[in-house]
């Protein structure tokens, strides 16, 4: 089979180089891709916007199935335009991307059908946004800009003068230039994020290996949110019986809602969940593979890739069972430093005598003078495997020192929150 990936971060590097071990698939392209891509995929140099011109390659190549990862495409409504023409797609339709490209509509769907999450107001107009703020006497409080935003439209505000200016960024400046000023305001909740990525068919929903993710920019969770610093997995804060919790509460409501709402979800279905006292709570919904969790995840699976995909567009995920391997992967992310707002790129980067086992993803790559260089916010995902979050870690860590690039960045405490746990012999 011919198999086109759309996308050019770390997570496509990450998902080609997993298919391509498919006994399946003959050929791989990757559309737009970056400089990591090529070694496991055919670049090719079409935005991944521009649905007319991926449908006119995808008919040129006779490619047989479509992998649209990123949230752009599919709340573009790429699954719909290929699948419209035959061409097989995983993801779900723009309808059922709604569930990540507008927050107000994954809030109101939580409400109506009685998934634990934050309480929440939703504001279109920054004045009455405002009046709510100065009403409000508990901070810290969220900001959510209703649209797309790469990972970053939440503000976390912890007084009115600091809620306010979120507003008029949010809201005045529209800030992700996403085409919507709408926001959701809502409480702050406490507890340890885990990051739950799903697969579905629309009727069956089965939960890969949980992750936690690390998206402020700086040590200790301050500073800006990112698309995200790095991830560990599996989450020893996520076990058995909150993962049921889960499953009855949030997991098979959420894709019973979908089907009722007239969208139902197929594809890779991203859980954002806070552990919270009163239990486990959605924070946000994805619509396709989380980033850079995928990085962290895929090196674990033991299941052949491409077919939990292929089950998941043919309705026949029940069939299939998914296997992990009994290990801990760490992944930190080299980044440009400034990022995520500004920064410089189009430096070159040197790797030093990496171990073997070492896996690398390339998120912001290019080549220039035949030179590898930085192209983008995060650049580069190091990840290594072990028995344990401690080896995992510290393995890791060396590794990210024989990475070298011009106004290189990276967070020092990647799986710390994972370590004092396994550090306390606490059984999870």
């Amino acid at each position: 089979m011919k198999v086109l990936v759309i996308g050019k971060g770390a997570r496509e590097h990450a998902i080609l180089k997993y298919l391509k071990k498919s006994p399946e698939i003959e050929k791989l392209f990757c559309l737009p891709g970056n400089a990591g891509t090529e070694k496991e995929a055919v670049n090719v140099a079409i935005s991944e916007l521009d649905n007319k011109k991926i449908l006119e390659f995808a008919k040129k190549e006779k490619i047989n199935f479509v992998v649209v990862t990123p949230d752009n495409p599919l709340a573009n409504g790429l699954v719909d335009c290929l699948e419209k023409e035959n061409i097989p797609c995983f993801g779900p339709t723009k309808k059922a991307a709604q569930i990540e490209a507008s927050k107000v509509f994954a809030k109101n769907l939580m409400k109506k059908y009685n998934i634990p999450t934050a309480k929440y107001e939703s504001f279109e107009e920054p004045e009455k946004a405002l009046t709510f703020l100065k009403e409000n006497e508990k901070y810290p409080i969220v900001l959510k800009a209703d649209g797309l935003a790469f990972g970053k439209g939440v503000m976390i505000a912890n007084s009115f003068k600091e809620a306010e200016k979120a507003v008029q960024s949010l809201m005045v400046n529209n800030k992700f230039n996403n085409g919507s000023n709408k926001i959701v305001i809502e409480e702050f909740l406490e507890g340890v994020e885990v990051s739950m990525l799903t697969i579905t068919d629309g009727k069956t929903i089965k939960p890969l290996i949980s992750s936690q993710d690390h998206k402020r920019a700086y040590e200790n969770d301050e500073g800006p949110n990112t698309g995200g610093m790095g991830v560990i997995a599996p989450n020893p804060y996520y076990t058995k019986e909150i993962a049921k919790i889960c499953e009855e509460k949030i997991f098979i409501p959420t894709i019973k809602a979908m089907q009722k709402e007239g969208c139902p979800f197929k594809g890779c279905l991203y859980f954002g969940l806070m552990l919270t006292k009163d239990g486990p709570k959605v924070i946000e919904y994805n619509c396709r593979f989380g980033d850079p969790e995928t990085q962290a995840i895929l090196p674990l699976l033991k299941t052949d890739l491409f077919s939990i995909l292929k089950a998941s567009q043919e309705e026949k995920l029940e069939e299939i069972s998914i296997e992990f391997l009994n290990k801990c992967c760490c992944c930190v992310v080299l980044a440009s430093k400034g990022y995520p707002e500004q920064f410089e790129t189009g430096f070159e980067i040197n790797f030093n005598n990496l171990e073997e086992n070492t896996i690398i993803f390339h998120a912001g790559t290019s080549f220039k003078n035949n030179k590898l260089t930085t192209n983008g916010g995060r650049v580069i995902c190091v990840c290594c495997l072990a028995e344990n979050f401690k080896s995992s870690i510290t393995k890791t860590y060396e590794e990210v020192e024989k990475i070298n690039f011009n106004n290189k960045y990276y967070r020092k405490d990647i799986g710390k929150k994972a370590l004092i746990l396994e550090n306390s012999n606490v059984k999870v």
